[in-house]
Formats: structure tokens, C-alpha cells, sequence
């Protein structure tokens, strides 16, 4: 879609407002609002803002920031009023001298891509965000109340979370998300939508697409929607499990080789190695918050140890089965990623991890099947070689530190923003008094 066709489609559309959008080093979606008087202007020269209010964006001396449309993005805000019915695009970050701002996560991923690209190569990913709906009047605060009590794949005809489901992929199918399924996930009050696979920069569009969508219809219907990883101490976290794969400009599956066991090529080995190899400072990347580390624990069908395997879910990366005919279904699902990651950094450093492995031609060690890895002592797992994610998030931000492969990928201004915000939400965290310490402590010590 080009400038022309663009204007022409927004006209149609009855568009008043649109919201320019991009996110900062976190993930957070920072939108500048234009009415659509300004648009035409905008697609030709961009819109300034100032970047040093903007996390990881820029110093106060050099704050003037550029965005640039990406007219491929445009989307009709569903829930938006008929009266003032608004759009989004999702933008690109310029310097003032006209080159692409390092700092901006898009421009991140989409600069990896572009590496890639030239060996005639896509990176497809499927991601699956769960997430909670919690009663809006006492559903947020320290002890939120899930908004049903079903389990899952459950389903009742008079559940009102079924139709807010419903209601929540009609708006995503709207916004251009191929919507595939939506079900009720295993814990009260969880769900997933799940959107067909696309390559990694759309996917990442799509993540954010996905979380603001559900967020702000929910909240129409009274609703708290929470991407928190582990909001509820107890049953199930909500994680964003990552379909990889790569092909090449024909259209071929690079994972897909019919000769071997698994029907996984050196590619697929290769991605696997790299992703395993990288796990504990990828963890930063995709599970970047202090909560993240609450739902990575033993016993709630989310992995802590580092090993891959074909189906079980209890492994880091898990090989789906493969189906006869169905070469390009073959990938490799990342099981550690959750929904408060920024995708376009997660899926970076996803990457990164990956063309380590594959360029490098590393081999992963043995397949974890019909192992469990939860019943594993560390005694058995040190004899087997398998690894463990880092339990906090200090622990993850010390070993990214040490992974020159991520780092480089990030980049210099990117990386030390990230690091520099996460070590702060960290210090916030340890200095804090937490509900747990007052009723362990308060008349005990």
C-alpha cells in the first residue's frame, strides 16, 4: 500500500484520528495522535518528537527523533467510536540525519532481518500470548479474581468469557491478525488467541496488536486483561510459546529434511544449538521482567531446564510431531518466552541465538523424550549435561552481560538502554516490602 492508496483506504473508512506508533527499549506502545489532516504530510516528511522522554531513547542534547509510516501496517481501531473512529500505523525511528535510529527496537529486528533476507531467507514465527481476564471492581490490586471458573479447552454456552473471547478475535481478524483458534487455557480465568505465523517483524506488530486489542475491549466489558507471567501465586503462568522456522525465497522449509530421524535438517539442528546455547542469556530478552521468574518454575507447564525434545513439553524447545506432506509445518517451538517480553527484541535475540548455531554449525546435545525433566534430581541433571534458566531476573541480566552474540545483535544503544531500565526495575524490586515478607516476618523475627 503506498501513500496514495493509503489516504484513499482511511477516507473509506471514515477515519478521523491516527495514532502514529512505536514502542520504547520495554515494549510499551507510545502512540502520537494526529487528526487525519495531518496524514498526507506525514507519509511524505514524518513526524519529529523529542526522544529523551522516551525510555532508551535519547539524551536531552540530541532528543530530536523522526518517525517514519509504514503504510503496510494500517489498522481501524475496532473499539474505537464511529465519531471519532481512529487508525493505527506502526512507525520507524530516524535520526535527524536521515539513518535509522539504533536505539528503536523495530529497527532492531527489521536490521537482522535485512542480514538474513540477503542469504534469501525468512524468518517465520507463531507466537502464542496467554493472557488473564480479571473482574474489573477488585480485580487488580495484590489478589486479582479471575473473571470465570473454567479450565482447559472448556467451553459453556452461557459463559460470558466465551463471548468476550469471541468478540476479541472478530476486532483481531478486523486489524488483519489471521486469527487461527481461541480457547480457555488451564488456569481460572486464562486464555490464548492464537494468529497464523508470519515473518518475525509482522509477527512482533502482531504481538503488540494483539495485547493492546484484548486490553482495551475488555475493559468494555469491565474487565481486567493482564499479560502479567504470574499473576497468581499457585496455579499457571501465561507464556508466549514461539514457532520458529526459516525459508527461503521459493518457499522451501529450511527445518524440513525427509532422510533424518526427525525429520529436521542441519539447519533446524543448527537453530536449536544456538537457541540452547544461548539460553540463559536469551532469558533476559524473553522473559524480562522480575515476575517472569515466578512463572519459570517447576510443576505449572512452564520449562526451567535446558534441553530440547520432540513433544515434550516439559523441554526449552519442543519438535512438534511431524505430519506426512506437511513439510512446511515443520519448527521448533521456544517454550520460555512470555507476553511482557518487547517482541521485537525477544525475537532479535531469538534470532541472534539461532544464526550463532546454524553459521557456527553447532550440534545440540541428545533429545530429552519420554524424560521428565521436573523429575529429575540436580544430581541427574548435572550427569546428563542439562542446564537451568536463571531464576531471576538479576541472574538472567548478569549472564546477557556475558553474551557477546546477544549484545552484538542488540547493539551498543539498544543494549545498554535495555540493561540500564531492567537493572532499574530490579533495584525497585529488591528495595520493596513485599505482603509475603510482612506476614513471614512481622511477628516471627
Amino acid at each position: 500500500m503506498d501513500a496514495k492508496d493509503l489516504i484513499k483506504q482511511v477516507k473509506e473508512d471514515g477515519v478521523k484520528f491516527v495514532s502514529l506508533q512505536f514502542t520504547d527499549v520495554t515494549g510499551s506502545v507510545k502512540s502520537v495522535d494526529m487528526p487525519l489532516s495531518g496524514l498526507d504530510g506525514a507519509l511524505e516528511d514524518g513526524v519529529w518528537f523529542d526522544g529523551s522522554s522516551v525510555e532508551g531513547f535519547a539524551r536531552i542534547q540530541e532528543s530530536d527523533m523522526h518517525l517514519r509510516l509504514d503504510p503496510e501496517t494500517y489498522a481501524v481501531l475496532p473499539w474505537s467510536s464511529v465519531e471519532r473512529r481512529r487508525a493505527r500505523i506502526f512507525c520507524d525511528i530516524y535520526t535527524p540525519d536521515d539513518k535509522p535510529f539504533p536505539g528503536d527496537p523495530r529497527g532492531v529486528l527489521k536490521s537482522l532481518i535485512a542480514k538474513i533476507a540477503e542469504r534469501g531467507w525468512t524468518y517465520n514465527i507463531g507466537p502464542e500470548p496467554e493472557f488473564f481476564l480479571f473482574k474489573g471492581e477488585n480485580g487488580h490490586g495484590i489478589h486479582p479474581v479471575p473473571h470465570d471458573t473454567g479450565g482447559y479447552f472448556d467451553f459453556s454456552a452461557f459463559d460470558d468469557a466465551v463471548r468476550v473471547r469471541s468478540q476479541l478475535m472478530e476486532a483481531l481478524r478486523a486489524m488483519g491478525l489471521e486469527i487461527e483458534v481461541g480457547h480457555h487455557e488451564v488456569a481460572l480465568g486464562q486464555h490464548e488467541i492464537d494468529f497464523r505465523f508470519a515473518d518475525a517483524v509482522k509477527a512482533a506488530d502482531n504481538v503488540l496488536t494483539l495485547k493492546y486489542t484484548v486490553k482495551a475491549i475488555a475493559a468494555q466489558h469491565g474487565l481486567i486483561a493482564s499479560f502479567m507471567p504470574k499473576p497468581v501465586f499457585g496455579i499457571n503462568g501465561s507464556g508466549m510459546h514461539c514457532h520458529q522456522s526459516l525459508f527461503d525465497r521459493d518457499g522451501n522449509n529450511l527445518f524440513f529434511d525427509d532422510k533424518d530421524e526427525y525429520h529436521l535438517s542441519s539447519v533446524a539442528y543448527g537453530l536449536i544449538a544456538g537457541q540452547l546455547k544461548h539460553a540463559r542469556g536469551l532469558a533476559a530478552l524473553v522473559a524480562p521482567t522480575v515476575n517472569s521468574y515466578k512463572r519459570l518454575v517447576p510443576g505449572y507447564e512452564a520449562p526451567v531446564y535446558i534441553g530440547w525434545a520432540q513433544q515434550n513439553r516439559s523441554a526449552l524447545i519442543r519438535i512438534p510431531r511431524y505430519t506426512e506432506g506437511r513439510h512446511k509445518g515443520m519448527r521448533a517451538e521456544l517454550r520460555f518466552p512470555d507476553p511482557s517480553a518487547n517482541p521485537y527484541l525477544a525475537f532479535a535475540g531469538m534470532l541472534a541465538a539461532a544464526l550463532d548455531g546454524i553459521d557456527n554449525k553447532l550440534v545440540p546435545p541428545k533429545p530429552l523424550n519420554n524424560v521428565n525433566l521436573y523429575h529429575l534430581d540436580a544430581k541427574e541433571r548435572k550427569k546428563m549435561g542439562i542446564g537451568e534458566l536463571p531464576g531471576s531476573l538479576a541472574e538472567s541480566l548478569t549472564e546477557l552481560s556475558k553474551d557477546k552474540v546477544l549484545a552484538d545483535a542488540l547493539g551498543p544503544i539498544a543494549y545498554e538502554a535495555f540493561m540500564r531500565a531492567k537493572w532499574e526495575e530490579w533495584d525497585q524490586y529488591r528495595i520493596h516490602v513485599m505482603d509475603y515478607e510482612i506476614e513471614r516476618y512481622l511477628e516471627t523475627a
